[in-house]
């Protein structure tokens, strides 16, 4: 009897451990067809943190048009690469027209996120390619989203969806609900683990 207990429960783990294997894929996946813009304010005031929303709005709204025919995550990122300039200037002139002086660093970078929910819609912690801007000191809040496909340009485009370019599979992962919350836990722990190690 106990030999037939541990079985069951070495089964068990095992079913558990091969269906996380199969999941962190997916999630894998995900990363590796979004692109992401992670904005860090200058401070935790209240001013830096309203003038950080400006600055996005304003990324937002001109990366909507350097976008604008752009149908994959590569193009997105070779465009923001050619740009980087562009949106560092961007930034640079909203910060000065409201009144500020901060310095502005723009980059692209491959970075670690935690799983983040937006409304209907988790994106699994992972590296995923980013826009990173960076204003003044960068000490405060940051502002992450989904730059491609336009999760967080809802209110500046109509371009491609999140539901078109993923599979149905890793569709049904990001607009779960919360139904893979155990899922996207053990994900972010497996994946911190490996950050370690490498």
């Amino acid at each position: 009897m106990k030999v037939l207990l541990k079985s069951l429960c070495v089964g068990f783990i095992v079913s558990i451990l091969l269906s996380l294997v199969s999941f962190e894929g997916e999630c894998r996946e995900i990363s590796e067809q979004v692109f992401r813009i992670h904005i860090l304010a200058n401070s935790d005031s209240e001013e830096d943190q309203d003038l950080k929303i400006k600055v996005r709005d304003a990324i937002l709204k001109e990366s909507d048009k350097l976008f604008c025919g752009a149908h994959n995550k590569e193009t997105v990122k070779n465009i923001t690469a050619e740009n980087l300039d562009y949106f560092k200037g961007v930034a640079e002139n909203t910060i000065k027209n409201e009144g500020y002086d901060y310095s502005i660093k723009a980059s692209l970078t491959n970075m670690y996120f935690d799983t983040r929910y937006y409304d209907d819609i988790t994106m699994p912690s992972g590296f995923y390619d980013a826009l990173r801007i960076e204003i003044g000191e960068a000490k405060g809040k940051n502002w992450w989203c989904v730059m491609y496909p336009s999760l967080c340009l809802s209110a500046f485009s109509k371009g491609d969806s999140l539901q078109e370019k993923l599979s149905t599979k890793q569709y049904g992962i990001v607009s779960s609900k919360g139904k893979y919350k155990f899922k996207f836990k053990a994900v972010e722990i497996f994946n911190s683990i490996l950050d370690r190690l490498f």
